[in-house]
């Protein structure tokens, strides 16, 4: 990349919103980073789950659930919820929805905030 050159890796219409839950104590996740998080790049035109993230011990444990994620609309709480039960059982399971719960909870502020912004 050129200096002065603007690298867009994700499109303008899209936003970034954190998730968090509390794992049990006995989770590695919670003793390496004391909560779990989950990461969401989603596309305010189609509610569209672009990229996604997650604390993880393991790589392999956030490619998987960037694989659930991608591709659905972050609105599909119930459709996400019986994606992760029915493909991912690592002990974070019921933390992963969790999370994902609160990333949509702010999804919703953060586009009611923007659309009383753009009425202005």
């Amino acid at each position: 990349m050129l200096q002065g050159e603007v690298f867009e890796l994700f499109d303008k219409d899209t936003i970034y919103i954190v998730g968090d839950a509390q794992s049990s104590s006995n989770n590695p996740i919670t003793q390496q980073f004391s909560a779990f998080f989950i990461g969401l790049v989603v596309d305010t035109s189609n509610d569209k789950i672009v990229d996604a993230a997650c604390s993880s011990t393991v790589q392999l444990t956030s490619d998987f659930a960037r694989s659930i994620f991608i591709g659905h609309s972050i609105m599909a709480s119930d459709e996400i919820g019986e994606e992760i039960r029915y493909r991912y059982f690592g002990s974070s399971q019921k933390t992963l929805i969790a999370a994902f719960k609160d990333a949509q909870k702010k999804y919703k502020q953060a586009i009611s905030v923007r659309t009383k912004t753009e009425v202005r």
